[in-house]
């Protein structure tokens, strides 16, 4: 029989708290019966007893409110039962996620985990997830990801269930979903998640660029030639697509958790909106706004063809940084404010790690990356083609710099300023260490000096880092009046450089600098102390939306009802 999960879901929740108790024996026995279920060799009845454990562990979380005062385990499965049963139900999964069997039966069986995991707003008070860790299906989810047939298809659900995972109580037990991802090593599996979260910002990427072009074009074109910029950032917010803070999280995690995954960030790929989709036809989803959506299949399999010398490679970090440069330029909404405090988080452990400064600081390792900068009325948008190619270091700076420059604002954003800055000063140690030096425009960065002469509430720390730059200050009085008399003596309006270190080298002696002690140190990140507040609430809001976006549409399955109609 089908499973109507509409009426089953219904049901319970139209039941007060007491209607639920008297029933609370048979809704044990069915619970039981559908772990059993698992079990058949006939895969209809294996993806109602899915379907029914779905509606089950959905329906009864609804009714638990603070008033009803019943335990959720006690209700579904019984205390006595309880240990048995989620043991044999996680072996269940496991053994199905890793059979070669129906492709259709393994995306239930993650539609029914995430749903396990995200049928309360705070995950840690998901007592039901105690038995996902004690019966850990981790190797289940590598081996999804480590093979390309089971990535294209799962490999989306397979990483956001991890992130949620690995936050299970991080701050107060000894989560094995922690210990596990972060000594993981296996070249393909990493890889396999990398390419999952790469394709995911892709996407977003891709999404934002098309309505970009939309605006830029047609009417809207038109109307703003007419009445002229006076209306260009209220029009630039209109461009949004929402966020995706769940592969975020996921892409965090295994930065900050596993350092051998940061060698999967510089692993080249084609540049994924450029590479056309195979010949041979692949499974499409609908069109779905990308909260907790994943991208459709097709895509992804684009992603993993052969590198095309015609086509710019591109790479996990290059992807990332671009979806960076998109959230960070309007950060007054919530989700875009959250993603873009994640993207400098995940920038600040990037910054601190010594193999990934060594690839982002590699004259070898070459790329145009074109970031999105904020439309505003004193500058015009750069031309793709005259991107210069550089060492992916520059490309963080200017995300840094883009970031410090345009968001001058009233209600100052101070947290995400000193991320920016932090981010920046590692990056500058890593080069005084390893006697770096980049050819980089700094004078952009430099600028945010006006603040110490204005009345304002930044005056004070603004005034102490414009005392902190006294030789900076030092340097240009002492050499300015020297360049500047070099130029009258000689008639030279404009001085080569070589003339500039002339006058520099024969006046360096009465240069007087402040010696400064400490500047090449740095407080290394942690997450427990400082930001253990952030996850827990971006964590939450992750798990509303996962759970939102479990739809009776997606659990219901039609693919799987034709795939199995008879009963053999």
């Amino acid at each position: 029989m089908k499973v109507n999960l509409e009426y089953l879901e219904g049901k319970l929740e139209s039941l007060d708290g007491e209607e639920l108790m008297k029933i609370k024996d048979n809704i044990n026995c069915l619970f039981q019966h559908c772990i059993q279920a698992l079990g058949e060799d006939h895969p209809i009845r294996v993806v109602n007893a899915l379907q029914t454990l779905c509606a089950l562990i959905r329906g009864v979380h609804q009714k638990n409110k603070s008033t009803s005062g019943f335990d959720i385990i006690n209700m579904l499965m019984g205390f006595d039962k309880a240990e048995l049963c989620m043991k044999n139900l996680m072996e269940s999964l496991d053994s199905l996620l890793c059979a070669e069997g129906s492709e259709s039966l393994k995306s239930l069986c993650l539609k029914l985990l995430l749903c396990l995991v995200t049928v309360t707003d705070n995950i840690s008070q998901n007592t039901i997830l105690e038995y996902v860790m004690i019966n850990s299906i981790f190797e289940a989810i590598l081996q999804i990801l480590s093979h390309p047939p089971s990535r294209r298809e799962h490999g989306y659900d397979a990483v956001v269930l991890l992130a949620l995972l690995v936050n299970y109580r991080k701050y107060e037990s000894v989560n094995p979903y922690i210990v596990k991802l972060s000594i993981v090593d296996d070249e393909a599996t990493l890889n396999g998640m990398g390419l999952v979260i790469a394709q995911a910002l892709s996407e977003y990427n891709r999404q934002y660029k098309d309505k970009e072009e939309e605006h830029q074009s047609g009417f809207f074109s038109a109307l703003t030639n007419m009445v002229g910029s006076m209306f260009i950032a209220d029009a630039h917010e209109k461009i949004s697509v929402q966020t995706n803070e769940a592969i975020l999280l996921a892409l965090y995690e295994a930065v900050h958790l596993n350092r051998n995954f940061i060698t999967v960030l510089a692993q080249s790929h084609p540049e994924m909106g450029l590479v056309t989709a195979p010949v041979s036809p692949a499974p499409t989803t609908p069109a779905t706004p990308l909260g907790t959506t994943p991208p459709s299949s097709d895509v992804i399999s684009a992603v993993e063809l052969p590198l095309d010398a015609d086509v710019q490679t591109s790479n996990l970090l290059i992807t990332f940084l671009k979806y960076s440069s998109i959230v960070m330029q309007d950060t007054k909404d919530e989700h875009r404010l959250h993603s873009g405090k994640l993207c400098l988080i995940i920038l600040t452990c990037i910054a601190e790690d010594q193999y990934a400064n060594a690839f982002l600081h590699d004259d070898n390792m070459n790329f145009r990356v074109n970031l999105h900068r904020m439309p505003m009325r004193h500058r015009k948008k750069a031309a793709d083609k005259n991107l210069p190619c550089r060492p992916l270091v520059c490309a963080v700076l200017d995300l840094m710099v883009e970031f410090i420059v345009t968001h001058m604002m009233k209600e100052f954003p101070m947290d995400l300023y000193i991320r920016c800055i932090q981010v920046v000063h590692k990056l500058l140690c890593y080069q005084k260490k390893c006697r770096v030096r980049l050819h980089y425009t700094w004078r952009e960065l430099w600028s945010v000096l006006r603040l110490s002469t204005n009345a304002g509430q930044w005056k004070e720390a603004a005034s102490k880092v414009t005392h902190a730059l006294v030789n900076i200050r030092a340097i240009i009085n002492h050499f300015n009046p020297k360049i500047e008399s070099y130029a009258a003596v000689n008639h030279i309006s404009q001085l080569s450089e070589e003339q500039v270190l002339e006058v520099v080298r024969a006046n360096y002696d009465t240069l007087t600098l402040k010696l400064q002690d400490g500047l090449d140190q740095y407080e290394r990140y942690s997450e427990q102390h400082k930001e253990a507040a952030f996850f827990k609430e971006l964590v939450r809001s992750i798990s509303t939306n996962v759970r939102r976006n479990l739809a009776f549409h997606t659990l219901s399955q039609e693919v799987l009802l034709k795939e199995f109609s008879t009963i053999s």
